[in-house]
């Protein structure tokens, strides 16, 4: 049976084998961090539903049926959003009036699991130890100060999936990221719209004549790549159709590579420089022609890709050229990992 339904999972034979639970929870506004999944938990996703409609509402439903299987067991939320906690208010801000700021309305940051592991494992493969042990401490003492006069570390990664940011990354702490209120914003996403002027919305609504209900289920349902294409949702079917000639896809493609780059040379500038540039998640991982086409124009960046490298590469490793400046890796996503790691933490406190 699912975990969901007996609440147990492989090597667990009864509740006893069971010492605590971690959920990956998306938003909850106010509330973040690596904290007990209690009831303020379950107020606060619910609260931001609307915000998280394909996230917030399974999270908080999972909670409830395995506290009801495991009674007594903790359980650990750790919010998407953590990672983002010491982002400049400068790079959080929307500007917006202030009753819309105190309502929740701001950029909070999503894969923060994700942006975390790579921001650790990218500073133990380029040595910098002292990083990766601030950024492993980071959700329990904040970030603690690095030594005087160690060089910056600075990293841009990219997780590149079926929801997709980029998170510019100093010393181990994000300094921003493509991704706002809702991980409906960015970069096109499977099947969400990414990036989209607010006149959009009512000027569609006008147009069209769509009520907002709908307008929101297209953007959520039949846009991203899915609406560019015309095609599929997926990457591997667009770029099979862009082999076919297929000029929708061409276009979800080109679209897709832009962004990215966008957001790559965005914190670039906002690091003034970098020392990695990482790719992650089932896209970012899989893919080496769209890595390639993402570097292609980022020769002014110091950043050049070795093109055999890339195209061999089948697990975690450098990409980049011998005499690239800035150094490429692939680091396969573990979620999993930093959810454990946190909520061993936090039930053993």
């Amino acid at each position: 049976m699912p975990a969901a339904e007996t609440g147990l999972c492989a090597g667990a034979r009864s509740a006893a084998d069971v010492h605590g639970v971690g959920f990956k929870t998306v938003l909850g506004k106010d509330l973040t961090g690596c904290v007990p999944a209690d009831e303020r938990v379950i107020t606060a996703l619910e609260g931001f539903r609307e915000i998280a409609p394909a996230h917030n509402p399974p999270y908080a439903t999972g909670i409830k049926r395995f506290r009801e299987k495991l009674p007594g067991v903790p359980l650990v939320a750790l919010f998407e959003t953590a990672f983002y906690q010491w982002v400049p208010e400068a790079a959080a801000r929307y500007a917006v009036p202030e009753t819309w700021h105190q309502a929740g309305v701001r950029r909070y940051g999503f894969h923060g699991a994700s942006h975390k592991f790579v921001a650790e494992r990218s500073a133990e493969l380029l040595g910098r130890d002292d990083i990766a042990a601030r950024v492993r401490s980071l959700y329990q003492a904040g970030p603690v100060p690095v030594k005087a006069g160690a060089k910056a570390f600075r990293v841009i990664s990219c997780h590149l999936g079926g929801s997709s940011s980029v998170t510019g990354i100093r010393d181990g702490v994000a300094i921003g990221t493509s991704m706002g209120l809702s991980p409906q914003s960015g970069l096109p996403q499977n099947n969400r719209v990414g990036d989209l002027d607010s006149a959009a919305v009512p000027y569609v609504m006008k147009t069209l004549g769509l009520p907002l209900a709908e307008v929101e289920r297209q953007m959520t349902k039949e846009s991203g790549l899915l609406g560019l294409s015309g095609v599929s949702n997926d990457l591997r079917d667009i770029l099979a159709a862009v082999g076919q000639g297929n000029a929708r896809a061409r276009l979800a493609l080109d679209v897709f590579v832009h962004s990215a780059r966008h957001w790559v040379g965005a914190f670039h500038l906002a690091l003034n420089g970098c020392d990695a540039l990482v790719f992650t998640a089932g896209i970012g991982e899989n893919n080496p022609s769209l890595r390639a086409a993402i570097c292609a124009r980022l020769d002014q960046l110091g950043l050049e890709l070795d093109p055999a490298k890339n195209a061999a590469l089948r697990t975690e490793g450098e990409i980049s050229a011998a005499g690239s400046r800035v150094k490429v890796f692939v680091i396969p996503a573990n979620e999993e990992l930093v959810v454990a790691r946190e909520t061993l933490r936090c039930i053993t406190v």
